[in-house]
């Protein structure tokens, strides 16, 4: 299984790389409790990466970083291929994946996921496979993915990873403004949110005009 993980080196380079290839590559939760043992198979729950957004640094008024380092941004500052997990509005979960050199807090949020394993446990705790994991906070749901998962190591067999897939082609990536940071001014503009074209597990629609680069 390991030798499909992305490695260490996969993340760290610019968030804004790192967010454009993630799109196509497979996110998987092992809970805890479905490991291999005798007579019985590893349980999975894994989707297929398709709606991201990156953000880069303590300049990037949009960033959680923007406001310096704390206890809850530490996660921020590296090591490149951890998990960064928060919650918002005291309910909703987010899975942010660390990038960059160590000391440099960036990070890129996954907002969109299509289901490819699990996708009936999934939807028990979500709702419809078409849009199980469309949102950031739907797709921690579906997954099971809280704050005990924060720091995680996503380059290493465990309870939560990103395994290699289909790189998608540079036509059929969406960008557009990331979504909810009004507040960050010119920052609120950079087409950072970054998606797939025709995935129906989008969290909402791109602006026209904005398909690619």
């Amino acid at each position: 299984m390991s030798a499909r993980i992305l490695p260490a080196e996969f993340y760290d380079r610019p968030v804004l790389e790192v967010a454009r290839d993630l799109l196509g590559m497979i996110l998987v939760r092992v809970p805890r409790g479905g490991s291999p043992g005798p007579g019985r198979s590893t349980r999975r729950h894994a989707g297929r990466i398709v709606e991201v957004e990156a953000y880069d640094g303590m300049s990037d008024l949009a960033c959680h970083a923007s406001k310096g380092r704390t206890e809850r941004t530490e996660p921020m500052f590296g090591p490149a291929g951890r998990a960064y997990v928060y919650l918002v509005y005291g309910m909703h979960h987010c899975l942010n994946v660390v990038t960059g050199p160590p000391g440099h807090p960036a990070a890129v949020l996954l907002r969109g996921l299509e289901p490819i394993e699990g996708t009936e446990w999934m939807a028990r705790r979500t709702g419809p496979p078409a849009t199980i994991a469309a949102g950031p906070g739907r797709l921690t749901r579906a997954l099971g993915i809280d704050l005990s998962l924060n720091r995680a190591d996503l380059c290493a067999p465990g309870e939560l990873f990103i395994e290699a897939g289909d790189p998608v082609p540079d036509g059929m990536v969406l960008r557009g403004p990331r979504i909810g940071v009004e507040y960050a001014g010119a920052w609120a503009r950079k087409p950072w949110r970054l998606g797939v074209r025709g995935s129906s597990a989008l969290s909402r629609p791109f602006p026209r005009g904005r398909a690619t680069r």
